[in-house]
């Protein structure tokens, strides 16, 4: 490099007041010092100090500008803020409160919106994260309904569309009705079964308001439909509801309900009702079931016959589970509720008292509040008396028991062991000369 005298440098001025060297500068420096410059020669030469001789030759080249790093008042924290923001969905709002209970730290919403804007990411992954995962023959069926317009005699009608799906094979059932009611479930629901010849061992189901009167989030309880739960009792297979707010859960289904729509629905016609139902029979016999799918690589019908028809639970020539009646009935001073002229104990002390009956699936069930008092099978007769002799127990005259009283100890539906001043019902019977 030539030693003369470099001249034509340019420089700016740095935010932080010191003067700043052009990159032809800095790059004359770093040429310099190897050509075995000393460094305040170089800066004499360059018009600078040699301290920034000396640091731009350490550097190498030129050192981008770097502002400060400041305190912030969240610095330390990051941990506690990314727990609690998924913990509580995304909600900074939430978080924000928390921080000022917890840490007694009051920043704005918006600073902290900047602060957990990193683990949004996050939060959406999770809530798009599914595990796939392979449901054994029998298994499972998963059922929902999806809503569409359809032209049907010039006109557009809502048509809510039934679909059920097997979870191993992936065969559909698809039923149209025109409303989304707890019978349409049931019809559905049986329909499937008919069509597959068979019951599989658990329904999953959304959260849907007709079956499920409510599912805890945080403790995953879930409290169905007393008349589902007869339901599923009648036919043999256990009910399950997705997660609140997770209907992915159901992600056989959900698709299936997609694709009825899409290419079952989308762009046709038709002259009636009567004429949809034909046409959504056929698209599920001749399409749905006979393509190849796209997860399993095979025809759904297919996989049915070869891998789970024979897993399904027989119909054994059961009927429709029917209609379910609830009704409400006073126990009667004989210990029992009437229904269609034949009487059903209940637990004597509940004497006096309104309870609610639920009669299906050949069965009397008779809660009182919450709590089930008794169950019975249906009597088919006319005026027929069913008693569980348990029901009794402390009535005068019913085995050498009395009438014990319960003013004290627990409820009414659980007694406490007979007390110690009472007699055996014999004693009485010799005083009085003879028995009852």
């Amino acid at each position: 490099m030539d030693e003369g005298r470099i001249t034509g440098s340019l420089s700016w001025s740095d935010p932080r007041g010191q003067e700043m060297k052009t990159p032809d500068d800095v790059a004359a420096m770093v040429g310099l010092r190897a050509c075995g410059w000393g460094v305040k020669r170089i800066a004499r030469e360059l018009g600078c100090s040699h301290h920034t001789v000396k640091h731009y030759v350490a550097a190498g080249g030129v050192v981008p500008f770097k502002a400060p790093k400041r305190a912030k008042a969240l610095d330390g924290h990051e941990d506690w803020l990314r727990e609690r923001f998924l913990r509580h969905r995304g909600n900074a709002d939430v978080v924000r409160q928390d921080l000022i209970a917890e840490k007694a730290l009051a920043v704005s919403l918006r600073t902290l919106q900047r602060a957990v804007q990193p683990y949004r990411q996050a939060l959406k992954a999770e809530a798009l994260a599914t595990v796939r995962f392979e449901t054994p023959p029998g298994r499972q069926l998963q059922i929902d309904f999806g809503e569409r317009l359809v032209e049907i005699g010039a006109e557009k009608v809502k048509a809510f569309v039934f679909v059920a799906t097997l979870g191993h094979s992936r065969r559909l059932h698809v039923r149209a009705f025109r409303h989304e009611r707890q019978e349409s479930w049931f019809s559905g629901l049986e329909s499937a079964f008919t069509t597959f010849h068979g019951v599989p061992e658990e329904v999953l189901m959304d959260n849907p308001r007709a079956l499920v009167v409510r599912h805890d989030a945080a403790s995953r309880r879930v409290q169905f439909n007393d008349k589902l739960t007869a339901f599923a009792k009648y036919w043999g297979f256990t009910a399950r509801a997705c997660a609140p707010y997770r209907a992915r859960t159901k992600g056989k289904t959900e698709s299936g309900v997609g694709y009825v729509k899409k290419n079952a629905i989308a762009g046709h016609s038709f002259e009636s009702w009567e004429a949809f139902e034909a046409h959504l029979a056929r698209w599920e016999r001749d399409v749905a079931n006979m393509r190849v799918h796209g997860t399993t690589g095979e025809a759904p019908i297919l996989r049915f016959e070869r891998d789970e028809a024979h897993r399904l639970k027989r119909l054994g020539g059961r009927p429709s589970f029917g209609t379910l009646r609830e009704l409400t009935r006073v126990v009667g001073n004989d210990c029992a509720i009437e229904v269609d002229t034949n009487s059903y104990s209940v637990p004597w002390r509940l004497i006096g008292e309104r309870v609610a009956v639920t009669v299906a699936a050949g069965e009397v069930r008779i809660r009182h509040g919450a709590v089930e008092v008794a169950v019975h099978a249906q009597a088919h007769g006319r005026r027929q008396r069913v008693t569980d002799h348990a029901h009794l127990d402390g009535v005068a005259g019913r085995d050498g028991a009395i009438c014990r009283k319960a003013i004290e100890g627990p409820s009414i539906l659980h007694p406490s062991a007979t007390p110690a001043l009472l007699r055996p019902l014999s004693e009485y019977e010799a005083a009085a000369g003879g028995s009852f």
